[in-house]
């Protein structure tokens, strides 16, 4: 079992009990009426604990998407380590104020809404990529129609949330727009992190094989019975 996959469910499973745990720690609000990052906000109760979510959850991810490199390639891993840099540093770049306001907002405010729409758009196109890159892996191809609901999926809920900041409901739009594409990581790191799963390309889709590269020494072998019968055949 790989620890490094694991970590991959580890992020999302304490980035949800963070959010649950400090939205319940809101006197006076709803469970779900305070957006994620207003949770974190100065004038928010124990806001320690959805920065710790927030660090907790990009750690995790930045790992994982180490050993999703390793073991897929492709662009997609890096985009995701890339979605746990960005979750740090949304953690870190706090928001003025537990409930959105009107008038002028710190530095920081404003490099943490920046953050977080370079954050929503690397969710979706990871995905997306990884979906396509899935294709080409024998093993990994079923998760491909997944990983694409999953980004479209994703777009759309953000596509409702993000118009919609400022209304009662972008608390529980804003929760789903995020737990969509966790749930894919989660269910990703965990198919990764099963024993048999080892499962790399050969220069695309049509050398694509299960459980990673020929062996080179066999390779060679075959080259040289080839070349050998090619001479015999002049």
């Amino acid at each position: 079992m790989r620890v490094r996959a694991l970590s991959g469910v580890a992020g999302p499973v304490a980035f949800t009990a963070a959010w649950v745990a400090a939205s319940l720690r809101q006197t006076g609000h709803g469970a779900v009426s305070v957006q994620l990052s207003g949770l974190a906000a100065p004038d928010a109760r124990d806001p320690w604990i959805m920065i710790s979510g927030f660090l907790v959850l990009g750690g995790c991810t930045v790992w994982f998407g180490e050993e999703l490199a390793r073991d897929v390639g492709g662009p997609a891993p890096r985009l995701i380590q890339g979605a746990g840099v960005l979750t740090m540093a949304a953690g870190l770049l706090r928001r003025d104020h537990m409930q959105l306001t009107s008038g002028p907002v710190s530095w920081h405010n404003e490099a943490h809404t920046v953050v977080s729409l370079v954050l929503y758009l690397d969710l979706v196109l990871a995905q997306l990529l990884l979906a396509r890159r899935f294709a080409a892996i024998p093993c990994w191809r079923p998760w491909r129609v997944y990983l694409l609901g999953s980004g479209i999926a994703t777009a759309v809920a953000l596509a409702v949330f993000l118009p919609n900041t400022t209304s009662p409901s972008a608390g529980i739009l804003q929760r789903i727009a995020v737990t969509i594409p966790l749930a894919a990581v989660t269910a990703v790191a965990a198919r990764l992190s099963r024993p048999d799963t080892a499962s790399k390309v050969v220069d695309g889709p049509s050398t694509a094989i299960e459980g990673g590269r020929w062996p080179s020494d066999s390779v060679s072998q075959h080259a040289r019975r080839s070349a050998h019968w090619s001479w015999m055949r002049r």
